[in-house]
């Protein structure tokens, strides 16, 4: 996350709050997240109004005073400026805030907002402390801990000028539409939101940097329909992408080569399988993550996907739930396409895309048959084409025999 949007502000001037309070909702690159104050303490004053669009990480966005101070007279930091420049004598200071750290860090792509945000205030290298989320991420509490530790002093709030004058802001809803302007010229001009503009970036940084390789495999869905039939019957209403999900992740323990993900421009194994599942918002293209998906049964994979389908069209996904994948699915045989080859979804190594399935006649039997095909991109810098055909070759034969997947 680089900038973000103030969706809605949960607290008003004057009004008191305790650490572990939501201040604000802030729409990320995928999902609004709320923002938790780390102090107590009452706010003075908001200086972006709910709306303001484009606000980068690190920008101040609010002051807030101590309880029992006057509130009403705070200054804002445009103010500060001026009189530092001037020739007045400076106010008496309380305390000495240290001075802002000028020295900043690469920071790890699964750091969350607030860890973010404190490691740029205090000027912290994160390779120098323990992460204790899920796979080793930073948590906003192992920075807390660690300025903690080490007793480090507060450091001054950056000199931000105040935003210019803001125009009044109509207030947004939480499901972001695209901006229609009507034009007399013939055409009409649609302005991406900020999460469209997020993955045009991100989608083209990995088709440019990963050259990409392919291998297409159709596979017989007879079998894998008829058991599908029999966890309806039995009330569990499961689909066939349920069965590619586990099939994925049952393929990633043969060939594990593939369930990595890049570190540095190095690929680093995991050793948990969590599929990144693409579903389709208004908003755009978010990948919810089903965790430890080879240790799943079918039912289970099938409630996490339903769950979290329908919190991401909601925006109410939480970072650590699509962010951190080590393997992308993406389907579109809902939608008729038969098939189809997709983007890698960056730091993973590749990406299966899904088409839907199709009637041919089995030169064998001669009969109708139901067969799917799938096609993976992989990054050919790290992936070759025999470790792909090996991934490929798994795949197509668990959903041809379903019982080698352990369905439970």
């Amino acid at each position: 996350m680089e900038e973000g949007t103030i969706v809605k502000w949960m607290k008003a001037e004057g009004e008191s709050m305790e650490a572990g309070d939501v201040v604000c909702d802030i729409q990320t690159d995928k999902a609004v997240v709320s923002m938790e104050c780390d102090d107590d303490g009452v706010v003075a004053k908001i200086l972006m109004a709910e709306g303001s669009s484009g606000v980068q990480v690190g920008t101040l966005i609010a002051l807030t005073v101590e309880e029992g101070q006057d509130w009403k007279d705070v200054a804002i930091p445009a103010a500060e400026v001026d009189v530092s420049t001037s020739s007045s004598p400076p106010p008496a200071a309380v305390s000495t805030p240290a001075p802002s750290p000028t020295t900043s860090y690469p920071l790890p792509t699964q750091t969350g907002p607030a860890a973010s945000l404190l490691l740029t205030q205090y000027g912290l290298n994160p390779a120098t402390i323990e992460g204790s989320g899920p796979k080793g991420n930073l948590m906003k509490a192992d920075v807390l801990k660690h300025i903690q530790l080490n007793s480090l002093p507060t450091p001054a709030p950056p000199q931000v000028p105040l935003p210019a004058a803001a125009k009044p802001v109509a207030a947004i809803t939480t499901s972001p539409t695209p901006i229609i302007t009507r034009s007399t010229t013939g055409y009409t001009d649609i302005e991406l939101t900020s999460m469209r503009k997020v993955i045009a970036k991100r989608l083209t940084d990995s088709k440019q940097e990963a050259p990409h390789g392919y291998s297409s495999a159709t596979a017989n869905l007879t079998a894998v329909s008829k058991l599908r039939q029999e966890y309806i019957k039995s009330g569990f209403k499961v689909s066939v992408n349920d069965f590619v999900i586990k099939a994925v992740a049952t393929a990633l323990q043969y060939v594990p080569e593939m369930n990595a993900t890049l570190v540095k421009e190095e690929p680093m194994p995991q050793s948990s399988i969590d599929i990144s599942v693409a579903v389709a918002t208004p908003a755009g293209l978010i990948t919810p993550i089903v965790k430890d998906a080879a240790g799943k049964t079918i039912q289970q994979i099938s409630a996490d996907v339903k769950e979290l389908a329908g919190r991401a069209k909601e925006n109410k996904l939480k970072l650590d739930e699509f962010q951190g994948g080590t393997f992308t699915i993406s389907n579109l045989g809902m939608f008729g396409i038969a098939e189809f080859t997709a983007i890698i979804n960056a730091p993973q190594l590749a990406i299966l895309a899904v088409g839907g399935g199709r009637t041919i006649i089995d030169p064998e039997t001669m009969k109708p048959t139901t067969v799917m095909t799938a096609t993976l991109s992989f990054d050919r810098r790290y992936i070759d084409e025999a470790q792909a055909a090996d991934f490929m070759s798994v795949y197509q034969t668990i959903m041809e025999r379903p019982e080698l997947l352990g369905v439970g």
